[in-house]
């Protein structure tokens, strides 16, 4: 048996609302130019879009969750310059940021090998997934044709264009997912994580490998030495300093669910004692960000099916989904 159900013992239906299903109040966006020819559009939590101008036209990172809503921010983006879409970059495979790819007309779609596997081996359970845990997301969801396959794909590094120009993606190690890709432009030091950093914003990790992404690979992204950071949600990160404060307060989530799950684990506890004591030690610091109270369950689950010797996360369902979220949220705390 999976050592998350038999650590499970029980379950009762959760009094709080599931996942983001509550969270149907619209956003407020934010579209800035973060550096000359290049734009992030931010929305209170929501996740980050982003763009370059380049010689071929618009290098676009995150695709939306489905075309509808991939459209409304290409207008945006076409009010600046009105250009084709010569290259879409996805950071991971996650519905959220991938199921708005055919709005783009994108001359290629850019993702890591592993992203390609994934989606192959996932993507059509984790749609399903992750539109009934935030609806609000998936507008008008018969808009999407099908799962978004990349186009180009890479195992380590690649670089778009020369000299002043060019563009770098960049797979730094495991972390949110095994496949996350970071882009980055040198001549601006700016860079757009992904989920692999957020600016006041929970993380989900529900697909990650802690150990992994909470030493090496958020190493290699301090290294970059960025001094504008775009996280996967959250404000516009500015100054180093700031940008490693980000990257510092993603380590510290990382590091407690990794803490406090081997207390727990080491005590003869199981994942609802995981829970109690991760709940507890990131609420006060995180508790009030956005998707906090969605994640932590999903959180949990994998870290403790990690740290009990599962290397690759077990795929979500819905079905999956409801019983983690009533066996954790449905807990008198």
């Amino acid at each position: 048996m999976d050592v998350v159900w038999a650590r499970a013992r029980w379950c009762q239906v959760s009094p709080k609302p599931f996942a983001s299903s509550a969270d149907l109040a619209p956003k407020t966006e934010t579209l800035e130019e973060v550096a000359p020819g290049i734009v992030a559009l931010t929305a209170e939590g929501d996740p980050n879009v982003g763009a370059i101008r380049t010689p071929e036209g618009w290098f676009c990172i995150e695709a939306r969750a489905t075309p509808v809503a991939a459209k409304r921010w290409l207008e945006r983006l076409r009010g600046i310059w009105d250009a084709p879409v010569a290259y879409l970059a996805l950071s991971h495979y996650h519905a959220v940021r991938v199921l708005g790819a055919s709005a783009f007309n994108a001359g290629e779609i850019v993702a890591h090998r592993a992203t390609a596997e994934l989606v192959a081996e996932r993507g059509a359970a984790d749609w399903a997934s992750e539109q009934a845990r935030m609806p609000r997301l998936f507008e008008e969801p018969e808009s999407i044709p099908g799962l978004t396959w990349p186009t180009l794909t890479f195992a380590d590094w690649m670089r778009l264009g020369e000299g002043e120009a060019a563009i770098e993606l960049a797979w730094l190690g495991r972390g949110h997912t095994r496949g996350d890709i970071v882009v980055w432009v040198p001549r601006h030091r700016v860079l757009f994580a992904g989920d692999l950093v957020e600016a006041q914003a929970a993380l989900y990790t529900g697909d990650a490998y802690h150990r992994e992404w909470a030493t090496s690979t958020l190493d290699a992204v301090a290294e970059l030495g960025a001094e504008v950071l775009i996280g996967g949600r959250g404000p516009v990160v500015r100054g180093r300093e700031a940008v490693g404060a980000a990257i510092d307060q993603s380590r510290r989530f990382l590091e407690t669910l990794l803490r406090e799950s081997e207390a727990a684990l080491a005590a003869g506890g199981g994942l609802r004692e995981a829970f109690h004591r991760c709940y507890a030690a990131l609420a006060p610091t995180y508790g009030s960000w956005p998707i906090f109270e969605h994640t932590i369950p999903f959180d949990v689950a994998r870290v403790v099916e990690e740290l009990s010797g599962v290397e690759h996360p077990t795929i979500w369902t819905v079905e999956r989904d409801r019983e983690i979220w009533d066996a954790l949220q449905g807990d008198e705390r």
